[in-house]
């Protein structure tokens, strides 16, 4: 996937919204104002930081080793830089999917519901 189709895949995320919180070269996906996925549009390789478990987050950097690493410039134990154009599609909407669903999942009761009635 290029960095397009990672940017059209998050913004289907229910209440995805995009930002350029920190500069105007770092893309920045959020769901209720919580970040799941942060690109930085002018690092090669393409790359895209996602949320992940612990522990899935070591096994993914071990399956897809040179692939999937420590969040670059991320708490390295709950996030991922994972390199673009080396996997299938499925795959990276796979970590898009685990990523989204670990912030809402941390979502107050309050915003749960803000989220469930956005259409």
């Amino acid at each position: 996937m290029h960095i397009e189709a990672i940017r059209e895949y998050c913004l289907q995320k229910k209440g995805a919204i995009e930002t350029f919180p920190f500069d105007e070269s770092t893309l920045v996906f959020k769901v209720m104002d919580k970040m799941f996925a942060l690109a930085p549009l002018e690092r090669l390789p393409a790359q895209v930081n996602l949320k992940c478990d612990p522990e899935k987050a070591i096994e993914l950097r071990e399956t897809f080793d040179g692939v999937v690493l420590p969040g670059y410039h991320m708490n390295k134990k709950h996030w991922n830089t994972v390199i673009l154009n080396n996997l299938e599609a499925r795959e990276y909407k796979e970590m898009i999917d685990h990523s989204y669903n670990l912030v809402v999942a941390k979502l107050t009761k309050k915003q749960k519901e803000a989220l469930a009635a956005i259409e």
